[in-house]
């Protein structure tokens, strides 16, 4: 068994243009007093990161390093979040999308895609400069506007977009074959791979691609009321990537999972601060350590209540408590009266 490593902390929800979260420095040193040991770094922000420079320059990989090493920090992952969601997107969200993407790109869906296909195979080439071993990454959605089977689906329209999904991003996964880093997908609402079912389909399209992961978010789950602790079970040879993030569902009369279009402060399902909600971490992390998960336990602060600021500061120490140490020696050990073949031959009734 191996001991999970951690806290890290997912930057995307704490930079901005006042410090200390305007700069890389100084976002270490606060993440650092805070307890955490790694950050998880958005490849979409130049405060940050520079995705070209770092796929092509390893002094520049260095430099980054030692900026985190100065405050005994590392980094977990790359996040592509936002490129890999740009990777497919139906018409209708075109506009909405455009934000995730350079302003000279907008209004240009062929150019856009073209642009995200390149940042996340940067990322691949970036990672491996940084010795790391896997990216985060988003599958975006051709059939997300058809969740739901009203109107009834024509046949074969699931599987046509899953066919054209994987169409997409089989090239991608190459690339990060060819570099030996993991492409972890966050199974997330919004997504074509939202679910267990939906990345089984994207998995058989892409003809179980060694590279094709997960980057397992329990606070999504458990607003599609699904029992994300058989997910660990069921695909625990997948998962590669860990986002520690709470949630709470509290169905009322008036709605449901599908939160009739209610502010997220009002929803029956909404994000919460770790140990705010209803997630059973300890269960999480007792498979995790059991299943030999030997990656980084990442917080993505996100509440719909609490400040991002008071979120970190009980999510480090809230993950810290959480990782188990696993044990080298059984518990029994101290009973144990030692290997006699002989002796274990007599005890089964056998003879010689």
């Amino acid at each position: 068994m191996k001991t999970i490593q951690g806290p890290g902390l997912f930057l995307a929800q704490y930079v901005s243009d006042e410090a200390p979260f305007d700069s890389l420095p100084t976002l270490a040193e606060w993440a650092a007093n805070l307890g955490f040991k790694g950050v998880q770094i958005p490849t979409w922000d130049e405060r940050l990161f520079d995705l070209k420079q770092a796929a092509e320059d390893l002094a520049y990989c260095r430099s980054i390093q030692d900026t985190l090493g100065e405050h005994g920090l590392v980094i977990t992952e790359l996040s592509t979040h936002l490129q890999g969601q740009l990777v497919a997107v139906h018409p209708v969200y075109d506009s909405l999308f455009d934000g995730f993407a350079p302003t000279h790109l907008h209004g240009n869906p062929d150019a856009r895609q073209a642009w995200a296909v390149d940042q996340v195979k940067l990322a691949a080439q970036a990672s491996r400069n940084l010795g790391l071993k896997a990216v985060a990454t988003f599958s975006g959605a051709l059939l997300w506007p058809f969740l739901y089977p009203w109107p009834q689906r024509p046949a074969g329209l699931v599987e046509a977009g899953f066919e054209e999904l994987a169409k997409r991003w089989l090239p991608i996964l190459d690339v990060y074959e060819e570099a030996g880093i993991d492409l972890c997908y966050e199974i997330h609402p919004g997504e074509d791979l939202h679910d267990g079912a939906t990345f089984e389909r994207f998995l058989k399209a892409t003809n179980h691609h060694p590279r094709c992961c997960i980057l397992f978010d329990p606070s999504h789950f458990l607003l599609q009321q699904l029992d994300y602790l058989a997910f660990l079970d069921h695909f625990r040879d997948r998962i590669r990537m860990f986002h520690v993030k709470d949630a709470e569902f509290n169905p009322t009369a008036l709605q449901g999972v599908y939160g009739g279009y209610e502010s997220w402060i009002e929803r029956a399902g909404r994000f919460r601060s770790l140990g705010d909600g209803q997630v059973d971490f300890k269960g999480i992390f007792s498979r995790l350590a059991q299943y030999d998960f030997d990656g980084w336990a990442v917080i993505e602060w996100e509440c719909a209540l609490k400040h991002p600021e008071q979120g970190a500061a009980e999510g480090a120490r809230f993950v810290d408590e959480h990782i188990i140490r696993v044990t080298d020696r059984a518990f029994d050990d101290f009973a144990d009266a030692g290997v006699d073949d002989a002796g274990n031959r007599r005890l089964l009734g056998l003879k010689g």
